[in-house]
């Protein structure tokens, strides 16, 4: 990895039913606040919100949101691939993606290089229980760990309720990733939120971007943003608000561990990776992967 700034762009789609208007409208303001943002902050690593050209909730069925969506490459990154082959920057957009037929739509993440190709795509591996189709959702889940290598260091890709699970961002660290990206349409709150990243971020000592959306989508349920960049020793050095806008830091890998806590003089003498009990690991595989539930009543 070396030095470079990053964003975290945070915005509200339109509200209403989706169209092919809608979903073009939402793009172009993706793209308007895109270009802002690189001009305004120079970043070369910008993140865009989950679900960012439909907004989250669609309101629809899944096959009218298929029929709206397209593969990947396709229509709808098309535009996001000009401008980052425009600005020069590496771009992380939410949006969904058609299926291999109309009953199945995954909600994915696209990194788009500086040249505008699109370095990979990952698929969220697990989708909030009201969007999972398994529950009556429109989102079929992904089955992969995506971890591209770019220009900038290795990024890892994640979505939103995905960060409440610490065993994919631990694959995708143990694979390299010195950066997660994150973006998001957090319902919870803004406690849970920073809790996730900043335990993703520290679990991993690695950077964590975190873009999350604001305003109302079609469905009419309403985000806060506070999209925020974590530091591999989890302190917040950036934090939006619940205004459309962004929010941009340096990363550094010479200042990333150079101190146990944020200004101390105490230096960082642990590793969280190189540490782990590995006997202990593979003695206990098998509960990692039993199925199990909470013991606590919940709806």
């Amino acid at each position: 990895m070396r030095a470079f700034t990053a964003a975290a762009i945070q915005l509200a789609p339109l509200p209403g039913p989706l169209t092919t208007e809608s979903v073009a409208a939402n793009s172009a303001r993706c793209i308007a606040l895109v270009t802002a943002c690189h001009e305004a902050t120079g970043a070369e690593l910008i993140v865009l919100p989950e679900s960012a050209t439909t907004g989250f909730t669609p309101a629809c069925s899944t096959q009218e949101l298929w029929a709206l969506m397209s593969d990947i490459p396709g229509p709808i990154v098309d535009p996001f691939r000009e401008v980052a082959s425009a600005r020069g920057i590496h771009l992380v957009v939410g949006t969904y993606e058609r299926g291999q037929r109309p009953e199945i739509v995954y909600n994915s993440s696209v990194l788009i290089d500086p040249r505008g190709e699109v370095l990979g795509v990952y698929r969220k591996t697990h989708p909030f229980c009201t969007e999972a189709a398994s529950g009556g959702g429109w989102v079929t889940p992904g089955d992969t760990v995506t971890v591209c290598d770019t220009d900038l260091g290795r990024i890892g890709m994640i979505i939103c309720f995905d960060g409440d699970y610490p065993e994919l961002s631990r694959i995708q660290a143990v694979r390299g990733a010195e950066i997660i990206v994150r973006p998001s349409a957090l319902l919870r709150s803004a406690d849970i939120w920073e809790l996730t990243s900043r335990a993703r971020a520290y679990d991993n000592h690695v950077y964590l971007i975190g873009a999350n959306a604001v305003g109302a989508d079609p469905a009419g349920v309403l985000y806060f943003g506070n999209s925020h960049i974590v530091t591999p020793v989890g302190h917040i050095i950036a934090k939006a608000a619940s205004h459309e806008g962004w929010v941009s830091a340096r990363l550094d890998p010479d200042e990333a561990l150079r101190s146990l806590t944020p200004g101390s003089n105490i230096g960082q003498v642990f590793d969280h990776l190189r540490d782990r009990n590995l006997d202990l690991i593979r003695k206990h595989r098998e509960d990692l992967e039993s199925p199990a539930s909470t013991a606590f009543p919940h709806t």
